[in-house]
């Protein structure tokens, strides 16, 4: 029973790493899924693959060479000038990442509550800080009681759309979508002239989209790793998590594609599709929502809180300190320009990395395994 136990906490973990404020929210899966239509469902599933094999790579190499931070990670498998880069990124995209979910409460209470923006943003900061200051124990903690709450709420929302909307839902008609040209990847494809990339557009997005996650991921997979030591048990968690991501975002994906266009006028999309149901189901899903971006807010600062104390020799708790006060101001941004113009860049250096660790995989299989 412990170690079940442990598994589920381990698949909570890595479900409440990846959906962030983007996620939770649709506005993540609107952007590299929804807008390319009925493929999106193939590129979700594509993601899946793709989860549970860096996934298992990464437990792997973290579990030989006894590593407790993604540097180090990315030290060994990135050598030379191109690993010192994606260091350097990945610790930018963190704090981005943190900057961006503080952006996300801000315009989730804005958008909800008719308040300033920056009430969400400091909330966000405190509450994350106490939790952090708990260190491996607090991460746990949240992402057990979460991502339950989450995956309750969406099947909640999915189970009242068909009950009451069946009639107006044509799966032939949904597969069949065609994607919107003047969005995202596609957007940098057709300003670049490079159109001959036009039909492997849902494999460029699934490859980028997978990139980050599963790079940001592996900043609280290695920690983890190094304290529980149960290969078994972590590569177990790893699975059961990607698969109900898996299965989370294609039911929020189907959501998202049958109320097109009216989604693309919010930046909390998701708010939009439950609002048919009344007041108590659109306020539990506010909640779970800002409750997965506190989730993710809380793994990336401490995923670059544990590598700053190991590289830079910062204590922990005043790393913590560091990385919030910075990401601030960062927020003021805005959280969809964030989403849009950050993370496919990152994802583009995070498929490098991706590619990186599979390579170094293949090559030290047996010693590895």
């Amino acid at each position: 029973m412990k170690n079940r136990k442990l598994i589920l906490q381990i698949a909570a973990v890595f479900i409440g790493t990846i959906v962030g404020a983007g996620l939770a929210s649709g506005q993540e899966i609107t952007q590299f899924f929804t807008v390319y239509g009925g493929m999106s469902m193939w590129g979700i599933l594509l993601c899946f693959i793709i989860y549970l094999t860096i996934g298992k790579i990464v437990i792997n190499i973290s579990l030989h060479f006894k590593i407790s931070s993604y540097k180090e990670l990315i030290e060994i498998v990135s050598k030379g000038f191109l690993g010192k880069f994606i260091d350097i990124s990945t610790g930018f995209f963190l704090i981005s990442s943190s900057a961006i979910i503080l952006a996300g409460s801000g315009s989730l209470l804005k958008e909800y509550f008719h308040c300033s923006r920056w009430i969400g943003i400091i909330l966000m900061a405190l509450i994350s800080l106490y939790v952090l200051l708990r260190d491996t124990k607090g991460l746990i903690e949240i992402n057990s009681f979460i991502v339950p709450s989450l995956i309750s709420i969406i099947l909640i929302s999915f189970a009242l759309y068909i009950i009451f909307w069946k009639n107006n839902i044509n799966l032939t008609k949904l597969l069949t979508i065609p994607s919107k040209n003047n969005f995202y990847v596609l957007y940098y494809i057709n300003k670049f002239k490079l159109n001959f990339l036009g039909p492997y557009i849902i494999l460029i997005s699934s490859l980028l989209y997978a990139g980050f996650n599963t790079l940001s991921c592996s900043g609280v997979l290695v920690p983890l790793s190094e304290e529980i030591k149960d290969k078994k048990s972590l590569i177990t968690g790893v699975f059961l998590g990607a698969l109900g991501l898996t299965v989370l975002t294609l039911i929020m994906n189907f959501l998202l594609l049958i109320n097109q266009p009216y989604i693309y006028k919010y930046d909390i999309p998701m708010l939009y599709i439950v609002n048919r149901f009344g007041k108590l189901i659109q306020i539990m899903l506010l909640c779970v929502i800002w409750l997965e971006m506190f989730s993710t807010e809380v793994s990336d600062i401490y995923s670059l809180g544990k590598t700053m104390e190991k590289s830079l020799n910062i204590k922990y708790k005043l790393s913590v300190i560091i990385i919030i006060l910075i990401a601030v101001p960062i927020s003021q941004i805005g959280f969809v320009s964030l989403i849009s113009i950050l993370y496919p860049l990152y994802g583009a250096i995070s498929f490098i990395f991706m590619v990186q660790c599979i390579i170094f995989y293949l090559k030290r299989k047996k010693e590895l395994e």
